[in-house]
């Protein structure tokens, strides 16, 4: 078994998220989970968060999504992949 998971921090969320949303949106369809968390609500909410996305494509895909996520300014990306082989 196999899993790809991209990790996303981001910071100024305020800034940033229409950015992420974009590339997000633009590569929707690789993304098979997507949570999202940040601290605080209403008036306390954070400029911090933390994306975890599963995805589905090819591995040139994802690491392709992972670098587009990676050089948006304020968000830090790393792709990890588990593979699990059966003995």
């Amino acid at each position: 078994m196999k899993k790809t998971v991209l990790l996303v921090l981001v910071g100024k969320r305020k800034e940033t998220a229409v950015n992420l949303q974009k590339v997000l949106t633009a590569w929707g369809c690789l993304i098979k989970t997507r949570l999202g968390l940040h601290t605080g609500v209403m008036e306390n909410c954070s400029e911090a968060g933390f994306l975890f996305l599963e995805l589905c494509g090819s591995d040139k895909k994802n690491a392709e999504l992972s670098r587009k996520v990676g050089i948006i300014s304020g968000v830090e990306s790393k792709l990890v992949v588990l593979e699990q082989t059966d003995e």
